[in-house]
């Protein structure tokens, strides 16, 4: 039957060093970062998912940043090209734990680059930010390993925040929710909700309804109560202080089979 893990990478020693692109940086609690970042993972294990801790990167400061390093559609993993090469060397790791899993695995080459951050997946389509991190060439690549698959892939640009889904995010039944201000072409979207908050724009689908969004979100966490979902907040302070957001800090494997 199927197995539902997520990869997740413990934080290193150096995040306090990641990388701030649309943020003024703001000093981070390291200690109190690694307890967020065991409460998130407890809440995934306390929901149905099996966590699967790769091994660590402690001289990448981006490292707990997990899900940039590779995109999943159905059981093929895409593993990135970070568009920072600062965060190339976070990927082997990755990609040997998928390959323990039993995935097929392609790979982003030169002169690609592809963070999994700008990737969105609702049903079969594929949303790909084309921004600071993620290049034509990248998604050219991801078009070229997902469209044999089934996969209907959307180019958006991004200029506002540093990946897509640091903006948008979708609900169980493809609509996207995001925080408007901050997307290029809203429009885009088919189906779509504003939330009040930045933050507010980032869900992870935990099953039965049940959303893991940041605590810091309150307003959305009610909307998205009142239209029938189930919230579950989660603080990850010291993550947003370098663009962080609960869909970064691990990668969802729907559908491995055990």
């Amino acid at each position: 039957m199927p197995s539902r893990k997520a990869l997740i990478r413990r934080p290193g020693p150096r995040l306090a060093e990641g990388l701030v692109t649309h943020l003024e940086r703001t000093p981070v609690d390291t200690a109190l970062a690694v307890e967020q970042w065991e409460r998130y993972c407890a809440t995934l294990r306390a929901h149905g998912w099996e966590t699967v801790e790769v091994d660590p990167a402690d001289d990448c400061p981006d490292g707990v940043f997990v899900e940039d390093t590779v995109v999943m559609f159905r059981n093929v993993a895409l593993i990135s090209r970070p568009g920072a090469p600062s965060r190339r060397a976070e990927t082997a790791a990755v990609e040997q734990e998928l390959i323990r899993l039993g995935c097929s695995v392609n790979r982003i080459r030169e002169p690609g680059t592809l963070d999994g951050g700008d990737v969105l997946k609702t049903g079969d389509t594929v949303y790909v930010g084309q921004g600071g991190r993620t290049n034509a060439e990248g998604i050219r690549q991801l078009r070229a390993a997902f469209e044999p698959l089934g996969a209907r892939v959307v180019a958006v640009p991004v200029t506002k925040v540093l990946h897509l889904k640091s903006a948008a995010t979708a609900l169980p039944d493809s609509t996207v929710i995001g925080f408007e201000p901050l997307l290029d072409t809203w429009s885009l979207f088919p189906r779509r909700l504003s939330v009040p908050e930045e933050s507010g724009g980032h869900v992870v689908l935990l099953g039965g309804g049940k959303l893991l969004i940041a605590a810091s979100a309150p307003r959305t966490a009610a909307l998205l109560s009142d239209l029938g979902h189930e919230p579950v907040p989660v603080d990850i302070s010291e993550f947003e202080k370098l663009e962080g957001c609960v869909t970064c800090l691990s990668v969802r494997l729907r559908e491995l089979y055990v």
